[in-house]
């Protein structure tokens, strides 16, 4: 089973408010069509016919009064009711207002299917461990929501890139333990503070979205993360619109060979594999009851061996 775990829609870029990131730098190779830069639809139609490689795919949902955004959560609800097998939505919250946001998650999990909640520190301005920040993560714990934490950079002078850091979900991880903490982006730049959080805590997750489309720093990236043991924390995500996941997974696959005619080590392609096809639902406690494999995953493409690997 192949899960997606960061694709984003929108029905139009004014819901992206003043921190409109359709700008964001990506790798011809990755686009969804050449020259579509930056995207211009992130409608659900376009979403459905470029998630075809995977089985299930996690749409995650934006929310900051700092910079005046909302995608709204009934359109992530919409897009699930309509394909409750192959999409999962996280509802975008925005922990400046605790009790909103609190309102916010229980309306999400128990009127509109939503499986999780997404967060962006730098995009919302708060401290990931800032008291009304805890009181969300302790009611999404207690309701058993996974909370997806946009770190990393994030472009647009309005963001407060102080607070995009992964290292300060430490506190957060430490506090609550049963939280399931998906680092979004791999944590872009800050790389190794996401692998020693990963390593540290049994139920923080990363995923590689928005990675590949700089590929000598994600083989660095991949290398660290196998060298310290923590691949099979790493969870694979695509990051649509901006890319597709059929180029990111051929992208994934390939990313051995800038080690092609050096003594530079490899990623061993199980290791991979694994990132591809790893059960992401079940590592982030997500019910799969209404989630079943589909067979538009069974490309050949992707699961050929490359001679130069081993």
């Amino acid at each position: 089973m192949i899960v997606d775990c960061y694709t984003c829609i929108w029905d139009s870029n004014d819901q992206l408010g003043r921190g409109d990131w359709t700008r964001r730098p990506m790798s011809p190779r990755l686009r969804p069509v050449p020259g579509d830069h930056p995207p211009d639809r992130a409608d659900v139609e376009r979403h459905w016919a470029a998630s075809q490689p995977v089985d299930t795919s996690i749409v995650v949902g934006f929310k900051s009064a700092h910079l005046e955004a909302e995608i709204p959560n009934a359109l992530l609800a919409d897009y699930v009711k309509r394909h409750p097998e192959n999409i999962v939505g996280f509802a975008g919250i925005d922990p400046t207002d605790p009790q909103q946001a609190i309102h916010d998650m229980q309306e999400a999990a128990n009127d509109l299917a939503l499986k999780g909640v997404a967060l962006s520190p730098a995009a919302q301005n708060f401290h990931p461990a800032h008291t009304n920040a805890k009181a969300c993560y302790d009611v999404a714990s207690q309701m058993g929501l996974p909370v997806l934490f946009h770190t990393g950079l994030r472009n647009g002078p309005e963001t407060v890139l102080q607070y995009a850091q992964p290292i300060l979900l430490d506190e957060v991880a430490r506090e609550f333990p049963n939280l399931k903490i998906l680092i979004a982006h791999m944590g872009f730049p800050w790389t190794n503070e996401t692998i020693t959080l990963l390593a540290k805590h049994a139920n923080v997750f990363s995923d590689i979205s928005w990675l590949l489309h700089q590929p000598w720093q994600a083989y660095q990236a991949l290398l660290s993360a196998y060298q310290y043991g923590v691949t099979e924390k790493l969870l694979f995500g695509s990051g649509f619109p901006y890319t597709i996941a059929a180029n990111c997974i051929e992208a994934l696959y390939g990313i051995n060979h800038l080690a092609q005619g050096t003594n530079l080590p490899i990623i061993p392609r199980e290791q991979l594999r694994g990132i591809v096809e790893r059960d992401a639902l079940s590592l982030l406690g997500i019910s799969e009851n209404s989630l079943k494999p589909t067979s538009h995953n069974g490309n050949t493409l992707f699961d050929e061996e490359d001679n130069d690997e081993s």
